[in-house]
């Protein structure tokens, strides 16, 4: 029905883009020469007079006012990825670009993730694209940034492509602009597999019960999951394993069972393993909280090197929170494990206290619970917990510790903590 509705309004659009509504559009401007104000100095691709003379004029056009390598150049022009002799056709378009907002930088990123965009009619092609994506909520501030990113649902056709998926997407999504953005930051992975596929499985998943909540999820952030094949077995596997279809964890475990493959979640599941825990223990709190094994192996080893080899705490004590993995290992585990420990030392909590209760406190919470309870060494405690917090902060804003230097990092912070 939209799509008619579309369709039959098409001269209206056109009419309505010519007002406040959208850009002006200059139609003279696409008659006129545009040279493209980018300094060829930017670039550390120069072009001979006799390899220019050589050239195919969309070969030179790409390197002098894109940067283009020659090689990558080449390659567009014998993909047939631009065909023009004169400069008409592609400043047209670049005309055509900076009429709705985009900067010279957006163009130029564009241009080299889709260098055939030179090649197309801005009318006929472009512009039907985004009457379509401003009249349905979009603003122009919402899709430059976008299409920036992702230009290549550019080339889709707006009938038999663009408009089939927003009014998928419309089941889910609450407003037309979410769907714009969706259908714009996903369109690669939702046209990597068939349409007909995606439309089967958002029904397969509506049928079994999953919430439209889940669904909308997925085709926002797990796309490869609504696209996939043999969705039901991992559907049935994920309401064996005790996730209600209905509820929202069910998605989280899906993303989890059919995201990772065998071997990369035999390979997590081992190196839990590797720091005390069973295969029971794993499936018991994957079950709490199934986000546990969307975490990198490396984030998991470093959050249990911490624990254990820093600390010297008990791994299985992280079974009562595992929303721990989650958490940031330098903003808040690290600076919170410093004043749980001192407090530890000085016998100031107990010992039977649940020892990472603490780290779920909001900040406020905390600081009130383990901080400026404690008068006399609230001064210290502060100081402890701010300094590192200030150096998780420092390491982030000059050079992010790397996944091999963060265990080294946190070394050095407990000898900083009780040289104090």
């Amino acid at each position: 029905m939209l799509k008619k509705l579309f369709l039959s309004h098409n001269v209206v659009l056109g009419i309505i883009a010519t007002k406040s509504t959208f850009p002006k559009f200059n139609n003279s401007l696409l008659n006129q020469h545009f040279s493209f104000p980018i300094s060829l100095t930017r670039f550390c691709t120069t072009t001979s007079e006799s390899e220019s003379d050589a050239q195919p004029f969309a070969v030179s056009y790409l390197i002098n006012s894109f940067g283009f390598t020659p090689k990558s150049a080449l390659k567009a022009f014998n993909l047939n990825q631009v065909r023009f002799n004169t400069p008409d056709k592609p400043d047209s378009v670049i005309t055509f670009f900076q009429n709705y907002g985009f900067s010279h930088e957006n163009i130029r990123i564009i241009i080299r993730k889709a260098p055939w965009i030179l090649s197309s009619q801005p009318h006929k092609t472009l512009l039907p694209k985004f009457q379509f994506f401003l009249s349905n909520g979009a603003s122009s501030s919402d899709i430059v940034p976008l299409l920036t990113a992702n230009p290549r649902i550019l080339r889709c056709s707006l009938e038999k492509g663009i408009i089939p998926h927003f009014e998928l997407l419309s089941r889910f999504l609450k407003t037309n602009k979410v769907v714009i953005v969706c259908l714009i930051r996903c369109w690669t992975a939702l046209t990597i597999n068939s349409y007909h596929l995606t439309v089967d499985n958002v029904n397969l998943m509506s049928d079994f019960g999953v919430s439209d909540y889940v669904i909308a999820s997925s085709l926002q952030s797990r796309t490869s999951i609504v696209g996939s094949k043999n969705l039901i077995k991992s559907l049935e596997e994920v309401k064996c394993l005790g996730f209600h279809p209905s509820a929202i964890t069910f998605g989280i475990a899906l993303a989890a069972k059919k995201g990772l493959s065998k071997k990369l979640w035999d390979e997590k599941v081992d190196v839990f393993k590797k720091w005390g825990w069973s295969d029971e223990t794993v499936i018991r709190v994957f079950r709490h909280q199934p986000s546990l094994m969307l975490n990198s192996i490396d984030k998991i080893n470093l959050m249990m090197s911490f624990w254990v080899n820093q600390m010297g705490w008990n791994s299985l004590a992280l079974t009562k929170l595992p929303l721990m993995f989650c958490y940031s290992l330098e903003k808040r585990i690290i600076p919170r494990a410093f004043v749980v420990q001192f407090l530890l030392m000085k016998g100031l909590r107990k010992k039977n206290a649940s020892l990472v209760s603490p780290f779920k406190y909001s900040e406020n919470l905390f600081l009130r619970k383990c901080v400026f309870c404690f008068k006399e060494e609230s001064d210290y405690l502060l100081k402890l917990y701010e300094e590192k917090i200030k150096l998780a902060n420092t390491k982030e804003n000059t050079s992010m510790p790397t996944t091999k230097c963060v265990i080294c990092w946190s070394s050095s912070l407990i000898c900083s903590t009780y040289a104090l």
